[in-house]
């Protein structure tokens, strides 16, 4: 398997958190987005993407920034994973939408976007990150079920492997 840059926004720490637990899993380098890190998209194929959803639906703030300098470079042939935090029970119309936003940025960018996870173990109303009855990643909601983040995290690293081989 190549080697894999984990690139995250994080306000209150819970994405880094995250990020940092998927990173020890997988031996991935990772980068906070804060700190603009537009060489590790050249020299990565495979990319996870770790983003928060705030309010009704916006994107992280520091994802907001450096979300043209993701949308600029040449992303095409990499294969893009996904995971987002947000809270299903205080935002269920709008339940992790920051990983829908960077789904439909990848895909612009002809990425191939892996790691596709079934809603049915999920509570909540509407989510831009479906998409054909699957999130477009690994939803984590670390308000109400963080009981169950490091098995969904222990499954989508195992699934990972397979889909970024």
């Amino acid at each position: 398997m190549n080697k894999i840059a984990i690139l995250y926004g994080s306000t209150t720490g819970n994405t880094k958190a995250i990020a940092m637990k998927i990173s020890s899993l997988l031996n991935a380098d990772i980068y906070d987005v804060a700190e603009k890190p537009i060489d590790a998209l050249a020299k990565y194929n495979n990319l996870i993407l770790g983003v928060s959803t705030w309010g009704l639906g916006d994107l992280q703030d520091d994802w907001e920034s450096f979300l043209p300098h993701f949308e600029s470079a040449d992303l095409n042939g990499k294969t893009v994973a996904i995971f987002g935090l947000g809270d299903a029970e205080a935002y269920p119309d709008t339940f992790v939408d920051g990983m829908g936003t960077l789904f439909n940025a990848s895909m612009v960018k002809g990425c191939k976007v892996v790691g596709f996870t079934p809603t049915d173990e999920f509570k909540f109303d509407e989510s831009t990150a479906v998409v054909e009855k699957k999130f477009v990643g690994l939803p984590i909601d670390e308000d109400n079920e963080s009981y169950l983040t490091d098995k969904r995290i222990q499954n989508w690293v195992e699934q990972l492997r397979k889909e970024f081989s």
